[in-house]
């Protein structure tokens, strides 16, 4: 019986340069050409991205206005959809972070740490 090939190339989780966090707060994205608006709400935040929990996302690719809202404040950044994951969410990656965006993400992920 022959053995299963063994991939080299490690999981996306296990790929990741910055630790994520549990975090559980409103999102908005807004897609700029289409003016398109969907809500949702993010699940894990880490200094890079987070991961949008939402049924229908835009395609891989897709670069947006991305504002999580949380009793904390607001933190607002341009991103991009990295991944899917088919009826759960998306992937997404911060590109543009304002520096007093970056202040309040910050702020966030020190009160995350355990």
């Amino acid at each position: 019986m022959a053995e299963a090939p063994v991939s080299s190339t490690p999981p996306f989780r296990e790929r990741r340069s910055v630790p994520r966090f549990s975090l559980t707060a409103a999102a908005e994205i807004i897609e700029p050409r289409s003016g398109v608006r969907i809500s949702g709400r993010i699940s894990e935040i880490s200094r890079k991205g987070c991961f949008l929990d939402i049924l229908n996302p835009l395609p891989i690719g897709t670069r947006l206005r991305l504002t999580i809202s949380r009793d904390q404040g607001t933190f607002s950044a341009d991103a991009k959809i990295i991944y899917l994951q088919q009826g759960m969410g998306a992937g997404i990656l911060f590109l543009d972070v304002a520096p007093g965006q970056m202040k309040v993400l910050e702020a966030w992920l020190a009160e995350l740490q355990p």
